[in-house]
């Protein structure tokens, strides 16, 4: 008789076959199991999420129902985990219990920093303030941080902490006290419905409004600040004054480049470099944020590693390792402070720390868990930074990257391998291993940067490939250098060293943005997509197995999914200019006013920037107006209301007519028009309108914004002029 195989399978031959749904299922339960301690990646994503939704809300929430929520939801999971059952509902557990807590932590945040906001005065003011720092100029001049001490008008009580005013000439210095003739406003809201949200961001910063000088800055006399004024003025000087130093060194134009690298300062940077650097991909070189604090914290890391192992005394008594870790954080710290501490770098300083600080306790330092709690330390101190593009596109990268770092196969290092050959390989190692971090790192940072800034760099993975060995090897370690023995006059070497480095960079940011098609203009998703999008990278990240794929659409939901229809008609802010789109252009009717907000609001419609013809116009000193109702839109940007027969002129030349001033009432040859006027704006400010065979439909900056402690304008809480 015939007998079976030893080695023979124990399934018998007829034994029914899995089906495919069975396979999927045992596939799936497999890569849920395999997923071990990663569950608690997504503990700062539901934290995350939880101040996301505070941030999305209409109307501001009472702080006690949000605190109790979190409470009941982090005492239920604490009590599953102490009962010890199973992951299947502690994970639930402690995922609505860190939403919860994000939704409570964003409420007391906001509570915390809140502070006045200057109201819309009528009339300039006269105010007396200390310059704290020397910002980033504007479209009308250098700008400067104020704390100020007495406004005209204002009682104690209403008066901003701090206030970004515009100076003319040459801005004052950190410690000056400054005397200003100014026109005074509550932040800027959103230049077009759904927008970013400037006033927002300022709220966190304390700032409470913008101050434009209508007269040249005098110095006042004021008694001494508050020590911690004092402090914070001091330490900028020391930074205004290095910055200065720098381009003292290297000249304007790449001083400029440099001292904002170093200090953060990007008075000197001139405007074409500026756009060359944002066309070409490269405009994240000159915001200090994790690119900085990567290489010079690691410079400092791998150059004190170094000393110490070439010291074999000391190589023998410690750690190289742990000491040049220790190196490393105050490294961080003091570029932290010499950059200004803006939000970008305190992120950056955070997750850099605890990467030493892994090292430190002989963790893995590039690790997902590292970074789960870089992000979860971030988000406890600064619930806001959810809806920055700073955080979710640094946090996105750096995810994409470390996930690349695990599944990257070893090198295999031969031995006994001649110097040239061995020569070759390094080159091409490192060029396959740049290659490759560039396109993860642009892949994962791409949702973002169309979201809101709707441009892609199209040659932005050439330019970053030739500029990251300068900036790596070459810019950065110049920099830092230079910076530290400026002060002692020994950093001229170093400084030319780093200048030509930003020569080079500033030579390829030109020729790559001058290619052609190097800028492509694309339209913002709706704003639901770009969660969809921020997930489909968390889950192709933090997820390990085959099931991280099904990220991929997900995560390009901001490319693929349905452009709303473009609006006809833009109108900014108070009324004072307004745009209209016109075969794929946004046709604006005051060109060189605000040009910022219309700029910001066509690319977010994927529309190019352009002007009307002064053909087919009528425009005078207050007022322009179609011939013919050639454009949908005729506009009144005198503060003065039009009297009868000027807005009926006005109202035969188009459908749609903006009034910046108030409108009594309308004469009858206004009928079957829509008229906004000031009290539209006061109430709604920038609006949107689409034509329809109905009538017009606008949708609202107010409406989209909500009622939230950022959108309120300050209370004109006023003491006599005595």
């Amino acid at each position: 008789m015939a007998r079976a195989s030893e080695g023979a399978a124990l399934i018998p031959p007829d034994a029914p076959k899995p089906s495919l749904a069975e396979r999927i299922s045992d596939g799936v339960r497999g890569e849920i199991r395999s997923q071990g301690l990663r569950w608690r990646l997504w503990a700062p994503v539901a934290f995350g999420a939880g101040a996301a939704i505070y941030f999305a809300l209409k109307q501001e929430p009472p702080v006690w129902p949000l605190v109790l929520a979190a409470a009941v939801a982090t005492g239920a999971w604490l009590w599953a985990r102490r009962r010890g059952w199973g992951r299947s509902v502690t994970l639930p557990l402690m995922l609505l219990a860190c939403l919860t807590l994000g939704l409570a932590g964003a409420k007391l945040r906001t509570d915390r920093v809140a502070a006045p906001i200057a109201p819309a005065l009528e009339a300039p003011v006269t105010l007396e303030a200390w310059v704290m720092d020397v910002d980033s100029p504007g479209d009308r001049g250098h700008r400067v941080v104020l704390a100020p001490v007495w406004i005209r008008g204002l009682k104690p009580e209403a008066t901003p902490v701090r206030l970004r005013a515009t100076v003319r000439g040459t801005p004052p210095v950190p410690g000056t006290p400054v005397r200003l003739f100014a026109i005074l406003n509550p932040p800027p809201p959103p230049a077009s419905p759904g927008a970013y949200d400037f006033g927002r961001n300022a709220f966190f910063q304390r700032l409470g409004g913008t101050a434009f000088a209508l007269s040249d800055t005098r110095v006042a006399d004021l008694s001494p600040p508050p020590w911690q004024i004092r402090l914070t003025m001091a330490v900028n000087a020391a930074r205004f004054s290095l910055a200065q130093r720098i381009v003292d060194r290297l000249g304007e134009r790449t001083g400029g480049v440099a001292a904002a690298m170093t200090t953060g300062h990007e008075t000197w940077i001139q405007p074409e470099d500026l756009d060359a650097m944002r066309d070409s991909g490269l405009a994240h070189i000159l915001s200090i944020s994790g690119l900085h604090m990567a290489i010079v914290g690691g410079f400092a890391f791998f150059a004190v590693r170094l000393g110490v192992a070439a010291w074999p005394w000391l190589a023998l008594r410690v750690s190289g390792k742990k000491v040049a870790a220790v190196v490393g954080l105050v490294a961080v710290w003091s570029y932290l402070v010499l950059s200004g501490a803006p939000a970008p770098a305190q992120r950056a300083a955070v997750t850099a720390s605890v990467m030493f600080a892994a090292i430190l306790l002989d963790r893995a330092a590039i690790s997902m868990q590292a970074l789960a709690v870089a992000a979860m330390i971030v988000l406890i101190l600064q619930p806001e930074a959810i809806v920055t593009p700073g955080f979710q596109m640094s946090f996105a990268a750096t995810a994409a990257l470390v996930a690349l770092a695990e599944v990257w196969p070893p090198r295999i290092r031969e031995l006994s391998v001649p110097w040239p050959i061995a020569a070759v390989q390094n080159v091409r190692h490192w060029l396959t291993v740049a290659v490759m971090a560039s396109l993860v790192a642009g892949a994962a940072t791409g949702p973002f940067a169309v979201q809101h800034f709707n441009r892609a760099a199209m040659y932005g993975l050439v330019a970053n490939l030739l500029t990251s060995p300068i900036a790596d090897f070459m810019m950065m370690p110049a920099l830092a250098l230079g910076a530290m023995l400026e002060p002692l006059g020994l950093g001229g070497p170093f400084l030319w060293v780093a200048g030509q480095g930003v020569e080079a960079m500033l030579a390829i940011g030109h020729w790559t943005a001058g290619l052609p098609g190097a800028v492509q203009i694309i339209a913002s998703a709706p704003d639901y997509v770009l969660p969809i999008s921020f997930l489909g990278v968390l889950l192709m990240c933090l997820w390990r197995g085959r099931l991280r794929w099904l990220g991929l659409p997900l995560a390009l939901a901001v490319f693929w999914w349905p452009r709303s229809p473009t609006p006809d008609v833009w109108i900014g802010d108070g009324g004072a200019n307004a745009a209209f789109a016109e075969h794929g252009v946004a046709r604006v009717i005051r060109p060189g006013v605000r040009t910022f907000a219309s700029d910001l609001w066509a690319r977010r419609r994927g529309l190019e920037p352009g002007a009307r013809t002064d053909e087919g116009w009528v425009c005078g000193r207050t007022d322009c107006a179609p011939e013919a109702q050639a454009a949908p839109l005729a506009l009144w940007w005198g503060t003065t209301a039009p009297d009868a027969d000027q807005l009926a002129a006005l109202c035969g030349s188009a459908p749609l007519v903006s009034v910046r001033a108030i409108v009594e009432a309308l004469p009858s040859g206004c009928e079957g028009r829509l008229v906004l006027d000031g009290l539209d704006y006061q109430r709604g400010g920038s609006v949107e309108l689409w034509r329809t065979p109905s009538g017009w439909r606008a949708v609202w900056t107010a409406d989209v914004r909500g009622e939230r402690p950022w959108s309120r304008i300050g209370d004109l809480d006023t003491v006599g002029s005595d």
